[in-house]
């Protein structure tokens, strides 16, 4: 990664004196060299905002394109908006900005994107497409293959997916679906938006950083002058110090051998590997939602003194699960020795709790 793209700035565009304050503070920002040195690709603020619920703040609408031609005309930093509809990209096209990005609702409606992509068409403008809320990556896919219909500058964007057991963070990031994007997608540029993956600037750092760690093409990050004032997604918000300071302690990933030498086999193998990394990551996650299954059969079982080992349902368990492991061309004796070793630590955990 040479030349990462960096999309910063608002949530939204609240007022002429926040969006320029935002944008003066940002205008003057360089990477760390290890990532090039570079400045803000994109400043980016919404002023049309598709929203979950009614009656919160959706947006400033049309009155406030002025302002961010201003920023783009007067500060020099290129302009990135949300659209939702082929009235919004005439509008965008004729206050002159240079990109705009699908949300995630809208990505998620087909007929929409193909409204949009159309009016688009014939333009220079940069067109980024988030994923839909739901993990469908052929949805996702989907929109991205309409925009190239009409445009040549088109991007993805990964901020997560809807889920109800989503834990500590606001979406769910579900690393193995923006992986499997860019193994077929490898012509598009993939960014992370930490801000609406997490929910909290108290995350940003760390899903940041596992972004760039799989080689994704850079960071769309909510930059607001006075977080505490945003009108909406408050929490997520850097204010431009935050931001200056996430940039820098950021570990920037080189290619895995110089651009003038790339070898096919081993941006394949680097590729592999990546997908493997997510799933590993899955495995644990997986392993320890298992444990925490056993852990509350085992407090059923010392409330109702029933033995901890009960070897005609672990028989069939193990029937089951080799079986299965069969039919995906898996080996019957390594299956056993990792079954084993679930089972064993499961009976371990359970010992545990029957003697405390």
């Amino acid at each position: 990664m040479n030349h990462p793209i960096i999309i910063a700035g608002p949530c939204s565009a609240e007022t002429q004196e926040q969006v320029r304050s935002a944008a003066v503070q940002l205008k003057d920002f360089r990477l760390p060299q290890p990532a090039g040195g570079g400045g803000i690709s994109f400043f980016r603020s919404s002023i049309w905002k598709s929203r979950t619920r009614p009656g919160t703040f959706e947006g400033i609408g049309e009155m406030g394109l002025p302002w961010l031609t201003a920023v783009q005309e007067e500060l020099g930093l290129p302009v990135c908006t949300e659209v939702v509809s082929a009235h919004h990209v005439e509008l965008v096209l004729k206050a002159g900005l240079q990109a705009v990005w699908l949300g995630t609702r809208t990505t998620a409606n087909p007929f929409l994107v193909e409204e949009i992509a159309k009016a688009l068409e014939g333009t220079s403008l940069h067109i980024f497409v988030k994923n839909p809320i739901n993990p469908d990556l052929d949805l996702w896919i989907g929109a991205v293959q309409r925009m190239l219909r009409y445009s040549q500058h088109v991007y993805a964007i990964h901020r997560g997916f809807s889920d109800y057991h989503v834990g500590k963070l606001r979406n769910a990031p579900l690393w193995r679906i923006p992986i499997e994007f860019k193994v077929r997608m490898p012509g598009i540029p993939l960014l992370c938006d930490p801000s609406h993956l997490s929910g909290n600037t108290a995350f940003i750092p760390e899903l940041a950083q596992r972004a760039l760690d799989l080689n994704f093409d850079g960071l769309m990050l909510e930059v607001h002058p006075r977080p505490c004032k945003a009108l909406c997604d408050a929490r997520q918000q850097l204010d431009p110090d935050a931001f200056r300071k996430l940039m820098q302690s950021l570990s920037w990933r080189r290619s895995i051998v110089p651009d003038d030498s790339l070898l096919e086999e081993r941006i394949v193998i680097d590729a592999i590997r990546t997908r493997i990394d997510v799933l590993d990551d899955d495995l644990v996650d997986i392993l320890a939602q298992r444990m925490s299954l056993v852990d509350q059969i085992g407090q059923v079982k010392k409330r109702g003194g029933v033995e901890i080992i009960q070897i005609e349902h672990w028989n069939a368990v193990s029937s089951r699960i080799r079986r299965l492991a069969a039919e995906k061309g898996l080996d019957d004796s390594f299956i056993e020795e990792v079954y084993k070793a679930i089972h064993q630590q499961s009976i371990k955990r359970q010992e545990k709790i029957i003697r405390e």
